[in-house]
């Protein structure tokens, strides 16, 4: 039976945070360049915050540990964000991609604009499973492991190709990332990638309908139930003609009108 604590809620908490704090990333990260630096230290603080937020919940079993430690995992994963998207942590390579590029020189110029971000996000993955490996409550590390994979999925299919690949939430300075984006088309990667977030879903989705009602266990998969369908309308946005300014346009208004130039340079 659905519970209002264990199923409802927890979706709702999970959609709320993900509609506020991607407003209020894209906001920070659309702001003037001057303001970099403090909201890199700010969003680090927040990040080691969430790390602490982890590690003290993870060997309590309870409700409040629980969204303790989701909430520890988005801290973490903004902080994240925010580095990335003020071009503090991306790549070393800041440049379009060369007008020639094809194939594996295309895809090795595109990893090396992403490379220190991908790094670090797979160390920090990596890093939360070791220290919560064995621990009563991993909610955390699940958590931040899932939006790797997620947002890993999402990069792919927007560097093959999407019917729609919206980008206003990407701030100006990094335009030349579009320059690595695949052609407007459908291809077999995106619906392949549906299916199978769906179908985790699904099977996520399950183990919470099968745990004891109100319990922990029942909040923390539903909090990754939702979590995962986030990610599916995330790729669904990918094939529908979807503007970012439809849910996030209050976190856009600071910024400057998007470039109309034509990026050719995209490799098919």
């Amino acid at each position: 039976m659905v519970s209002w604590t264990g199923h409802i809620l927890p979706v709702v908490v999970t959609v709320a945070v993900w509609f506020f704090a991607t407003g209020l990333i894209a906001w920070l990260d659309g702001r003037e360049r001057a303001t970099f630096p403090r909201s890199l230290f700010v969003s680090g603080a927040i990040g080691i915050a969430g790390l602490v937020a982890i590690l003290i919940s993870a060997h309590t079993v309870s409700a409040s540990a629980i969204y303790l430690s989701f909430a520890g995992a988005l801290m973490v994963w903004s902080w994240h964000e925010v580095a990335f998207l003020t071009g503090a942590v991306s790549g070393p390579n800041r440049g379009p991609c060369p007008a020639d590029a094809r194939g594996l020189d295309r895809f090795a110029h595109a990893s090396a604009t992403l490379l220190h971000h991908e790094l670090a996000l797979a160390l920090t993955a990596v890093l939360l499973l070791f220290l919560t490996w064995g621990a009563a409550n991993q909610v955390g590390a699940m958590v931040f492991l899932l939006l790797f994979v997620l947002r890993l999925s999402a990069k792919m299919n927007i560097f093959v190709g999407v019917p729609n690949s919206s980008t206003e939430l990407l701030p100006p300075h990094l335009d030349y990332l579009k320059t690595y984006f695949g052609p407007n088309r459908l291809t077999w990667l995106l619906p392949v990638s549906l299916i199978a977030i769906l179908a985790l879903a699904g099977w996520i989705g399950s183990e919470a309908l099968a745990s004891a009602p109100g319990s922990p266990a029942m909040i923390g998969a539903s909090l990754l139930f939702a979590l995962t369908l986030l990610g599916a309308l995330e790729h669904l946005f990918l094939a529908l003609p979807f503007r970012d300014g439809m849910l996030w346009g209050w976190a856009l208004r600071r910024r400057g009108p998007p470039s109309t130039s034509d990026l050719t340079t995209r490799g098919s």
